[in-house]
Order: structure tokens, then C-alpha cells, then sequence
């Protein structure tokens, strides 16, 4: 029986990371650009009492084994990539990735970090960063004298010159994209870091080959659906429980036996 208290209790502890990870979900509901976490689960070993074909005389074999299950672990927490709605802005430095791709962000140790969320500003000195002030890579300078910035869906960024009414072309955003999204690591501030699991990034202009269109004045929404989180925080509160019902019946189970020994 204690082999059920331990069962429970590895159920109660997966759906606590169960919960960690909806709340995390329901808390970035309306982050720009973030993406679903989702626990993922592997029961544990097992405990052979009786091999599956086993001799039970000289001409018969039995059908099944008998095998105990030790419980549930977390195998792992994966991001889903799936693209979140786009909302309008009509800020000319929005700029929202409509397909595959993240925006590359500088960081001040001079690694290079990606992104979804395209909410960019600029600095005092005319350079497009993000909200915590690093900057867009490779760097684009807007200069104090030009009006009207326009984003291309291929990321060509062009601004007028008010005087000249000429079209001065600011530069050219490249996004990067991975082979594998799910294995990069995720740093907080809606930024990602390139792994070994993710592979290498691979870059290029918006709209050629893989890559997705940049959108100006728009942003992408977090993928999160509200309605299915509620819905597995309420299955994971009732599973936690369920483990912890297991834990008082074997509990009472082993008062009965200790009882029983006086």
C-alpha cells in the first residue's frame, strides 16, 4: 500500500506543473507575440510481478504480465508556435511577422536573441529598438528629418523627406527562422534564444523562400485560448484531487492494517 501513497504523490506533484504551466498561459493571455506553453507527461516504470508469457504448465503461456505502474513524470513543457491573431494599430513602428519567422533583437552583450513581438520605438537616437531598448537587427537609423515611414511586406522600410518630397530608403528588416522553433529557449521579455535543439537560425528577407510578410501598423496577439485553459485548469484541479483522494484511501487503508496488528 505505501506504493500507492507515492503513485498519488507523483500525480499531485505532475499536476501542479500542470497548473504552473495554464496559469503562466492564462497570465500572458494578452502579451504581444506570446506562445502556448503545453506540459507534456510520461508514466513512469514499472514493477513486474508476472512476465507476459510466462509458463503456467508444459503447453500454456500466460496471455498478460502483471506489471504496476509507479506513477507520472513531466517529460516536458513545449511552445506552440501556431500564429496568434493579428490586431491593428495603425503605428507606423508596429510591425507584425504574417507567417513563419521571428524579428532579430541585439542584446547588450551583443548576442542576438528573437522575437514576435514587433511593437518597436525608437531611441534617442533615432534607432528602431524594442520596449526594453534593444535594438532591431541588422540596425535601422531613422532619421530626424524624414516623414512617413513605410514597412514593405519583403521588410524594405522607406520614409519621405519632407522637403524634397523624396523617398529615402532606411534599410532592410531580416527575420530568421529555426528547423525546429520548439527548441529554443525561452528568456522572458518575449525574447528566444537560439539551442542546439532548435538548430542553427536561418535568415533572409520577409516574403522570399520560407520566411513570412512583414505587416505594418499591426501586431500579433498571444496564441493562448482562453477557453481551452480554462478548461485544463479545471481537469488538472480535479486530477490533483483525484491523487490526493488516492492518498487519504490508502492512508485509511494502512490505519485499518495498523489496527488490526494490535
Amino acid at each position: 500500500m505505501l506504493r500507492g501513497l507515492y503513485t498519488a504523490a507523483t500525480g499531485m506533484n505532475s499536476m501542479q506543473h500542470q497548473i504552473d504551466v495554464t496559469s503562466n498561459n492564462i497570465a500572458n493571455v494578452n502579451s504581444t507575440g506570446f506562445k502556448q506553453d503545453r506540459a507534456e507527461f510520461q508514466d513512469l516504470m514499472y514493477e513486474t510481478l508476472n512476465y507476459a508469457a510466462g509458463q503456467t504448465s508444459q503447453t500454456t503461456t500466460n496471455p498478460t504480465g502483471i506489471d504496476v505502474g509507479l506513477g507520472v513524470r513531466i517529460s516536458g513543457i513545449q511552445k506552440n508556435f501556431t500564429e496568434g491573431d493579428l490586431k491593428l494599430t495603425s503605428n507606423p513602428l508596429d510591425m507584425a511577422i504574417e507567417g513563419k519567422g521571428f524579428f532579430q533583437i541585439t542584446l547588450p552583450n551583443g548576442e542576438t536573441a528573437y522575437s514576435r513581438n514587433g511593437t518597436f520605438k525608437l531611441n534617442d537616437e533615432g534607432t528602431i529598438v524594442n520596449g526594453n531598448g534593444y535594438p532591431l537587427s541588422p540596425q535601422i537609423v531613422v532619421p530626424n528629418n524624414v516623414v512617413k515611414i513605410t514597412v514593405g511586406k519583403d521588410g524594405t522600410m522607406t520614409a519621405t523627406d519632407p522637403q524634397t518630397e523624396a523617398v529615402v530608403n532606411l534599410g532592410q528588416i531580416e527575420i530568421a527562422d529555426f528547423i525546429n522553433p520548439a527548441g529554443l529557449a525561452p528568456m522572458g521579455e518575449s525574447l528566444y534564444k537560439e539551442t542546439e535543439a532548435s538548430g542553427a537560425a536561418i535568415t533572409g528577407n520577409p516574403s522570399t523562400a520560407q520566411f513570412g510578410n512583414t505587416r505594418q501598423g499591426m501586431i500579433e496577439l498571444s496564441n493562448v485560448k482562453l477557453v481551452n485553459e480554462m478548461v485544463d485548469l479545471i481537469t488538472a484541479q480535479r486530477a490533483y484531487e483525484a491523487n490526493s483522494k488516492a492518498i487519504t484511501t490508502t492512508d485509511s487503508m494502512l490505519d485499518t492494517v495498523n489496527r488490526l496488528k494490535r
